[in-house]
């Protein structure tokens, strides 16, 4: 079973630690901070298993590797582990400030951002058969922005850790913030056509077009931490108007998306009475969740608008219950079930 389980890991499941991780943060601002500190020191053993795990896959079991990272519908997965990495790697940070910890995991998302996001893109476009768009599409390809944002988020917050290197680093940061843009806006539009022209049964309906809101909470939030970093880079303080119109267009795309997705999660649990259970892909409901809140938070500081905070006050419950409600469905998918016809 565990063989088997190594064999076919889910390459996105380093979601669980993006969720963990956001929440904890998400905690720790708005001042629950035991919760905060239990969500972050469980974070850093979810983090340790996973890296074991996916080690051992590649190592073991090369081919199904390489053919999940090359798979239209799989491949997006691995954007995690640069996003999972770098979230980890601003908790830890910000929690706990340990940044010789969070200068290695930012390295790490470095490397791996640069190795799935060219392996995966180079190879869908040069694949010889494609998937359609109803077949090959979702929200996981999203995860191509978070990843990249997630870069820019953690480099910022480590910036002032380097003062000879500060200037360059944020342009470094400010770089990633504008590549991460681009990606949202490309991937949305296809995501969005897919939505209203191409047939969208419940079964296709997953959890992961939560990252339709995810990915632009994690844009407002990287492009918050640049201006509230404006004093030390001159590039950034000239650019600072566009940087708060341009953050608060994704904020409020993001905020736009929440009853969509609601609605939309009515109509297949609901209406079309799918099955409400435990699968992996949840963790990337959770994570728009918790970015939703942070990014608020910063976004408030960023453009000194108090009236913001009212909705990370409320909406950091709504993030707690979902990470909760995925917890306790990973905890059940692992405890062994008696079979139905043996007695007890």
């Amino acid at each position: 079973m565990i063989k088997s389980g190594i064999e076919n890991l889910f390459p996105g499941y380093f979601a669980m630690v993006m969720a963990t991780g956001i929440v904890a943060i998400a905690c720790f601002f708005e001042g629950l901070q035991t919760l905060a500190y239990a969500l972050s020191t469980l974070n850093v053993a979810v983090y340790a298993v996973l890296v074991v795990l996916l080690s051992i896959r590649i190592v073991g079991y090369p081919k199904r590797v390489a053919a999940d990272a090359l798979d239209h519908v799989r491949g997006p997965g691995f954007f995690t582990v640069p996003a999972g990495s770098c979230v980890l790697g601003s908790q830890l940070l910000i929690l706990h400030g340990l940044s010789a910890a969070a200068v290695v995991l930012w390295f790490v998302g470095m490397l791996s951002w640069a190795i799935v996001t060219y392996t995966f893109f180079a190879a869908v476009t040069t694949k010889e058969e494609k998937p359609t768009i109803s077949q090959g599409l979702s929200g996981t390809w999203l995860l191509a922005a978070v990843a990249t944002q997630s870069v820019s988020v953690l480099g910022t917050l480590l910036a002032p850790h380097f003062p000879a290197r500060s200037e360059l680093i944020l342009f470094f940061t400010l770089s990633m913030f504008l590549i991460g843009c681009m990606l949202y806006l490309m991937l949305i539009i296809l995501i969005f056509y897919r939505f209203t022209f191409v047939d969208l049964t419940s079964e296709r309906l997953t959890p992961p077009y939560w990252i339709n809101m995810g990915a632009v909470a994690i844009a407002t939030l990287a492009g918050s931490r640049l201006i509230l970093a404006a004093g030390s880079s001159r590039i950034i303080t000239d650019l600072t108007p566009f940087l708060k119109g341009f953050t608060m267009f994704f904020w409020a795309s993001g905020t736009w998306w929440i009853p969509l997705l609601l609605l939309l999660g009515l109509w297949r649990h609901v209406y079309m009475r799918y099955p409400l259970r435990y699968d992996p892909q949840y963790w990337g409901l959770v994570f728009p969740l918790g970015m939703y809140t942070v990014c608020t938070i910063q976004l408030s500081k960023a453009v000194e608008f108090e009236p913001l905070m009212i909705i990370p006050s409320v909406f950091i419950y709504f993030a707690l219950a979902a990470w909760l409600a995925a917890a306790v469905g990973f905890v059940w998918a692992w405890i062994p079930k008696r079979p139905q016809n043996q007695p007890i």
